[in-house]
């Protein structure tokens, strides 16, 4: 029997490079083959359509221009569309699986509707949404509760830290949760892109940066992600490399930094766009002196994951999402001034015999815990629990 698994909650493949968006692509891609688990992935798009990529159905939805609400729409309409497709095509004992919260007060009817059509729905229930800085007082309290009805209302939690799944569990032990963990994944294949690469090449000369002579921070340009502290601390160090930054624009946030900082006095603080070509990411990572970690909000970080297999050195904010990660594979600093300054200049100095070792145990940490092959095999071995 085939278990047919609908996937709501990401903005869609191919293409996109969000965490969600790089999740459900990978696993698409390594259970192409898979005869026994048929994808059905919602996208979000200008038209509705369908389509085949991963040997998954893709089923595009045209969603309104109609502000914070839209993801909310956008999920809810991907749930009713995948009802209606079980319904008609009769099938039995399929997962809907929504990636985030953002649906709680459709859950328990949802739930409802899928039970009587014989299927189960399963959650990512991600990080801490309703802790997001950038999120008004209101939309912070819409979150916390819609946590809690897709907590109460999930048949199971699949969650990508443990320190989430522990959360989950403790706060709201009142629903007797059913949790299980399985992380998010990573590569340590080094980049297809040589040193003498056009694209490479011209990208860093057009940012004024030399191979090993930068650190990089690579990240949605949010407070919670702590990148004025990371300025400050920067330019208060003894470095003389430059600090990239890859991230998205965001005008008022980037002011107000301005403002406080004065970061564009320092030639060495570079504000570098964002970068799609994974390819190219993943070589700027490569020949990265170090690498700056400030997320203080979620579960397991996509690009501290893809860090740890392609950076050097990492140097993390040590929060229990980061320690969980990371082990002893980096070194951490904390929010107190002068704790981010002290690192980078013990950094300056480090060995290449040190670096050499903690890279080796970062890559060692993705490999055995995080590798993209050992998450796909965790999610085919749930998925096809119970059908074979």
């Amino acid at each position: 029997m085939k278990r047919h698994v609908f996937i709501i909650g990401s903005k869609g493949i191919p293409g996109r490079y969000g965490g969600y968006e790089t999740f459900v692509d990978k696993l698409t891609e390594y259970h192409q083959d898979n005869s026994n688990i048929q994808y059905h992935i919602a996208c979000k798009g200008k038209e509705k359509r369908e389509f085949e990529y991963n040997n998954a159905r893709c089923f595009q939805l045209k969603v309104p221009n109609i502000g914070s609400a839209q993801a909310i729409y956008y999920d809810a309409l991907a749930l009713k569309q995948c009802c209606e497709y079980i319904e008609e095509k009769q099938i039995q004992k399929s997962i809907i699986y929504v990636l985030a919260c953002r649906i709680g007060p459709f859950a328990a009817y949802f739930q409802r509707r899928i039970h009587r059509l014989n299927g189960e729905l399963y959650v990512n229930p991600d990080g801490h949404e309703w802790m997001r800085a950038k999120w008004s007082k209101p939309v912070r309290w819409y979150w916390k509760k819609s946590e809690g009805m897709m907590v109460k209302h999930a048949d199971l939690l699949i969650c990508d830290s443990r320190n989430i799944e522990r959360y989950i569990q403790k706060e709201y032990q009142e629903y007797k949760p059913k949790t299980t963990f399985i992380a998010y994944g990573a590569e340590v294949k080094p980049s297809k892109l040589k040193d003498d690469d056009e694209a490479y090449v011209g990208w860093m000369n057009e940012n004024g940066l030399k191979a090993d002579g930068y650190y990089l921070i690579v990240g949605r340009f949010v407070p919670e992600n702590n990148f004025e502290i990371m300025i400050q601390e920067f330019m208060n160090s003894k470095s003389e490399r430059d600090l990239a930054i890859i991230t998205t624009a965001d005008e008022k946030f980037l002011q107000q930094l301005e403002r406080r900082l004065h970061f564009r006095e320092n030639k060495r603080i570079k504000f570098v766009g964002t970068v799609y070509d994974q390819e190219l990411l993943k070589k700027i990572r490569e020949n990265a002196y170090g690498y700056l970690h400030g997320h203080s909000v979620g579960g397991t970080n996509p690009s501290l994951l893809e860090a740890l297999g392609s950076t050097k050195l990492s140097l993390l904010l040590d929060v229990g999402f980061n320690r969980e990660v990371a082990k002893d594979s980096a070194l951490y600093w904390n929010k107190e001034k002068g704790s981010l300054t002290s690192l980078i200049n013990k950094a300056e100095s480090i060995t290449l015999e040190e670096r050499k070792k903690l890279e080796i145990q970062a890559k060692k940490r993705i490999k055995e815990h995080y590798i993209w092959e050992k998450i796909a095999m965790e999610y085919k071995m749930l998925f096809l629990k119970n059908i074979l």
